[in-house]
């Protein structure tokens, strides 16, 4: 019964706290300047991709080993 009365103020604590934790917005950039370039993201995609892909084929080989079978 303890347990469940403390979770219950901490979930109660974490919802009204989060009330107040509203940031101001940034000031607008002027309007004669450019914009920034954007970010190429084509290089860190394919090496997650890839690695990825090897740690689930390392993931399958190694749950289905040949003494399993």
């Amino acid at each position: 019964m303890r347990r469940k009365i403390l979770t219950y103020f901490c979930c109660v604590f974490l919802i009204l706290s989060s009330i107040s934790v509203f940031a101001e917005r940034p000031p607008e950039p002027p309007q004669n300047q450019p914009s920034p370039p954007g970010l190429p993201i084509d290089g860190g995609i394919s090496f997650l991709i890839i690695s990825g892909a090897f740690l689930g084929v390392y993931a399958i080989r190694k749950k289905f080993t040949i003494d399993d079978f």
